[in-house]
């Protein structure tokens, strides 16, 4: 079965609304950005959600235990991000799309295409469970090379995650190693979809400004118009 693309899918997003989503490997910057982009849609007067991949309170108890225990395996995994998205998706993303608001989201469901596939879940089963999602507005895809990512990433934080780093995938018995390891496998996940996905592609190695100037020009083009408001005259 041939995977469908965000171009191809059929379920475009006709709500009133605007879903702009941001993806990357950890240290890319993208959460730095759409912080910012937050910041001035705010200022702008736009009405703004932002939310986070794996934040759901419904599903974030059972998957920490699950992580301290190391006892989550590919599919288990997999499928808990999945109800944690489906939870989200439901309760704030859709309904305030449908409201008109402008919904950010740091990771969306390409997070899952990447990470799922990089410990060897099927695209297919992948791409199936997560086919009720809205395709985004506009999807951001933060490029950065994996030595700029880890230092970043490293700089006052010497103690990484056994999930974070990939250690449930035998990919080395040293974490720092397993850890750039699994980042760049994800790495070539991204790549590998942001033609297909049509990812508008932003180099992390630059300026914080210059990013943000650029997802600003982006994002000014599929802002909704804003009526402005009048006074009747009597």
């Amino acid at each position: 079965m041939a995977s469908e693309s965000a171009k191809d899918r059929g379920n475009n997003n006709q709500s009133p609304g605007r879903l702009i989503i941001v993806e990357g490997i950890d240290g890319s910057g993208k959460s730095t950005q759409l912080h910012l982009l937050d910041k001035w849609l705010r200022s702008e007067g736009r009405l703004v959600f932002t939310t986070e991949w794996n934040s759901s309170d419904v599903v974030k108890e059972i998957t920490s235990k699950g992580k301290k225990k190391g006892l989550l395996t590919p599919t288990t995994f997999s499928l808990l991000h999945a109800t944690d998205f489906a939870d989200r998706y439901e309760r704030n993303i859709l309904p305030l799309l449908r409201a008109g608001y402008i919904v950010l989201s740091d990771r969306f469901v390409y997070t899952a295409y990447a990470r799922d596939g990089v410990r060897n879940c099927s695209p297919e089963w992948v791409r199936q469970i997560y086919s009720f999602a809205l395709k985004p507005t506009i999807a951001f895809y933060f490029r950065v090379p994996i030595d700029v990512a880890i230092n970043r990433i490293l700089v006052g934080r010497p103690k990484l995650k056994y999930y974070e780093a990939g250690m449930d995938l035998n990919l080395s018995n040293d974490i720092f190693e397993s850890y750039r390891i699994f980042q760049s496998k994800i790495i070539e996940q991204y790549e590998e979809m942001a033609s297909r996905e049509d990812f508008t592609i932003i180099d992390g190695t630059l300026d914080i400004e210059e990013q943000q100037r650029q997802v600003r020009e982006n994002v000014s083009k599929i802002l909704p118009i804003k009526v402005p408001t009048t006074i009747g005259v009597t």
